[in-house]
């Protein structure tokens, strides 16, 4: 697997993301869907990766800059047919070891509380990530769980 930057101009990717966001849409209740479109993640504050196998697209995900401290992981996706070979566990080491390398303090992210976001949760939490308050413009909604990682700890 070869994760390299990435310009959103790809047909391959934009329907991965098309992908992303229908269902996030079909799982998430309207006004708690915070996945980016592809204008967002074009956004100046945003680094985009995907992950590669040969000419087949793995998955995808982006970097987003809060502030001078603290990033937030944006659209993670592994195509169905790369899950459980440890796309998204090569994505989240990649983007900690690139939150690092950039001085963060903080890496935060929001994921949905329903069961299918059941396999994310549980991959945040073996990478050190724990439970916290909206940050961002996030608010305190039910259908969210906001999770951070201090990067100054192991």
């Amino acid at each position: 697997m070869e994760i390299r930057p990435d310009d959103l101009c790809n047909p391959v990717v934009i329907a991965l993301l098309q992908e992303h966001l229908d269902e996030m849409h079909r799982i998430t209740p309207p006004g708690s869907v915070h996945a980016l479109d592809l204008a967002g993640l074009r956004a100046a504050n945003i680094t985009f990766w995907c992950a590669w196998q040969g000419e087949e697209l793995m998955g995808c995900a982006a970097l987003k800059q809060l502030d001078h401290h603290t990033g937030e992981i944006k659209s993670m996706r592994t195509a169905q047919r790369h899950r459980g070979k440890g796309v998204a566990a090569g994505f989240l080491e990649h983007i900690i070891a690139t939150a690092r390398h950039r001085g963060y303090a903080d890496l935060k992210l929001e994921t949905g509380s329903f069961p299918e976001f059941a396999p994310a949760r549980s991959l945040y939490q073996r990478y050190g990530f724990v439970l916290c308050e909206p940050f961002a413009y996030y608010q305190l909604d039910p259908n969210s769980v906001y999770m951070v990682k201090n990067l100054h700890l192991a």
